[in-house]
């Protein structure tokens, strides 16, 4: 039997070695993404619990099993969604992301009695973070970049900016419509800058005002038109 075993475990067919043992990187990336019903409800008490802990402890206070603890569910369980608290990190950024623009479709895009001016504001809010879809700190932002590929980043752009031109294309009362390019200019002013305050947390910032200094000069540019 204990030579079967070597004879299996060194053709690969035994129990596998850790990434560690082999010098593999860490995996940062979850395993699988939910497609069921139950399966979603388990990935979403998780990501709930990581932003619990997380506001109370931030990233020293993730672990794999207070993080199972706190959602009610067997560090096994956790595993099969998430073989570490990178991944899990990574996880939920990309679900926060998700939830962003959901939140968009929903109460920007799809209502039909919004004002051009009204949805533009609203995007905005939404986009600067003063109306909280989900939850993302400083210390998550630093974090990112050690889990994150430059696709990834490129992705997330992609997506939000594709998103503020649907919103602006859901515009139909704006008087001259801008094209596609100063649409992406006015998202890249209020993401860039959203990311950089994250980044350099000023002290004593109006996140408010900025906030609301974003929506006129958004509102302000689409009034004009495309340039002459």
């Amino acid at each position: 039997m204990t030579k079967l075993y070597h004879a299996r475990t060194q053709r690969g067919f035994g129990k596998p070695r850790s990434r560690r043992a082999t010098g593999e990187a860490p995996r940062k990336k979850p395993l699988k993404r939910p497609s069921q019903d139950r399966a979603k409800f388990t990935v979403q008490a998780i990501y709930d619990a990581f932003v619990r802990i997380w506001r109370a402890e931030g990233w020293a206070g993730i672990t794999t099993r207070a993080v199972a603890l706190d959602t009610g569910i067997s560090v096994g369980t956790f595993y099969d969604y998430f073989p570490n608290k990178h991944a899990l990190l990574s996880g939920y950024v990309r679900h926060a992301m998700d939830v962003l623009l959901e939140r968009i479709e929903r109460d920007v895009v799809a209502p039909a009695d919004l004002g051009w001016e009204e949805r533009v504001r609203c995007l905005v809010r939404l986009s600067c973070g003063v109306e909280e879809s989900a939850y993302v700190d400083h210390e998550m932002l630093m974090l990112i970049n050690d889990i994150a590929e430059p696709k990834h980043h490129r992705r997330v752009f992609d997506e939000l900016s594709a998103m503020w031109c649907k919103v602006i294309a859901a515009c139909t009362d704006l008087p001259a419509p801008p094209d596609r390019r100063s649409v992406i200019a006015l998202f890249a002013a209020v993401w860039g800058a959203r990311r950089y305050l994250m980044l350099v947390e000023p002290r004593n910032f109006d996140w408010a005002a900025w906030a609301s200094e974003m929506e006129c000069l958004c509102c302000a540019r689409l009034r004009l038109g495309e340039p002459q």
